[in-house]
């Protein structure tokens, strides 16, 4: 894949990820502090508790991805993008369309997620 489309992918990539973190954490700050929401109903109460848990759980997982966006803006930079960190194999064009994020290939990625420790 060129670089030019690299950065096309990627540019893309970051501009979804801060777009949904931005609308996430406005949703957040728009709903005010959980003690301000809560008005009495105990299933209310235990709902709206839920809810924050699964926002807060998703700006994790959204800055997890940020995060993910640098490491592939830095391997462009390095002339790397587009082989895996793992073995230096070069990951398929199909496979970056999809999911322009991609360190590994898919072999190696589904060995990493097996072997890594349950978070």
């Amino acid at each position: 894949m060129n670089e030019g489309r690299a950065r096309e992918l990627v540019a893309a990539e970051r501009a979804r990820i801060e777009t949904a973190l931005a609308d996430l954490t406005g949703d957040i700050r728009a709903s005010g502090p959980l003690e301000r929401q809560q008005t009495g109903e105990q299933e209310e109460v235990g709902t709206d508790l839920q809810m924050e848990g699964v926002d807060m759980a998703l700006v994790a997982n959204l800055r997890e991805q940020l995060a993910a966006v640098r490491r592939a803006e830095e391997r462009i930079a390095a002339g790397t993008y587009g082989r895996s960190v793992e073995s230096g194999t070069l990951i398929p064009a199909a496979r970056l369309e999809a999911a322009p994020l991609a360190e590994r290939t898919v072999d190696e990625q589904s060995r990493f997620e097996r072997e890594a420790p349950p978070s």
